[in-house]
């Protein structure tokens, strides 16, 4: 039986990317059903579409990446969809990436029954080259894992949201996105709690995905040079709060106590690497790290930086 596939959308103020991203969905060589997209920009990026292959919402006071990915898996759960390929609009799957992906969910579902959860794409870069990895939970922290080239596929804990291919059946039977992370971290939770309820998510290595991550930048370091990534105030503040607030709730006994720590020690890592690198807003951008650390600490979710 061919699997029933939507795919999700978060567009968010970039016209070009939306509909770069809409056409590259589009152009797959396995047809999608439909696309069902979350607007987050304050006047509506896309015209109003009179087929039954896109559906978007509009939400101009911004209702965030994990709000509207609980929607549009609401929405494909009540639609009967086997699976909701999520993207986030800065994102370009090659042609045959949900063709591989869904190959090898078919291949594998044999080894893993019924107990795949996430099935993703390698994604890369777009301007690095490099692989944006999926995470691990270990002791008391995410940590990036390593892509591994040789190997049809492997398993992390969370790959990124973008390129995500989400099995509906697995969905159903935990707590949808929270949408009180807002804009970060949606994925580490998500992806961390699907495996605890004994899912296996899968990164793919021949299926491909192009991906804006951030806003990287060489400078020199100790006559070395390094790669940083340079955000606005807002994610700044997201970033710190909701790994914060993930970290320090994922750990256990003693690992609370050094997840603390290590977040202590990213906030002034990131405030340093702020005040020499990052060209603007410097004195905001600082704040935003203070803040969001002490937000998370306490544990005050919520859309509270606009």
């Amino acid at each position: 039986m061919t699997a029933k596939v939507a795919a999700y959308i978060t567009l968010y103020k970039d016209k070009q990317a939306a509909s770069k991203c809409l056409q590259a969905i589009k152009s797959q060589s396995i047809a999608i059903d439909i696309v069902f997209i979350v607007d987050n920009s304050e006047q509506e990026l896309l015209e109003p579409d009179n087929s039954a292959s896109i559906l978007i919402h509009h939400y101009p006071e911004n209702i965030g990446i994990g709000q509207g990915l609980a929607l549009a898996l609401e929405w494909a759960t009540k639609e009967g969809y086997d699976f909701l390929w999520t993207f986030d609009q800065d994102s370009l799957p090659t042609k045959n990436c949900l063709e591989i992906l869904l190959e090898t969910y078919n291949k594998f579902s044999l080894e893993y029954g019924n107990k795949i959860g996430i099935i993703a794409p390698t994604a890369i870069d777009h301007k690095t080259e490099e692989v944006v990895q999926g995470a691990v939970f270990v002791g008391d922290q995410f940590i990036g894992w390593k892509h591994n080239k040789n190997v049809d596929f492997y398993e992390c804990d969370s790959p990124i949201t973008s390129g995500s291919l989400i099995s509906i059946a697995a969905a159903k039977t935990v707590d949808p996105p929270r949408a009180e992370l807002f804009i970060d971290g949606i994925d580490l939770d998500y992806g961390l709690r699907l495996r605890q309820q004994g899912f296996h998510n899968l990164i793919v290595t021949t299926a491909i995905m192009y991906h804006n991550f951030g806003n990287p930048v060489k400078v020199k370091f100790c006559q070395r040079e390094i790669i940083i990534h340079q955000y606005s105030a807002l994610r700044n503040y997201y970033i710190t709060r909701n790994h914060t607030y993930l970290e320090t709730r994922n750990a256990e006994g003693l690992y609370r106590l050094t997840s603390c720590g290590r977040r202590i020690k990213y906030l002034l890592r990131r405030i340093v690497t702020i005040l020499l690198y990052d060209p603007e807003d410097k004195t905001l951008k600082v704040w935003a790290c203070l803040l969001g650390t002490f937000h998370g600490f306490q544990g005050k979710l919520g859309k509270t930086w606009c």
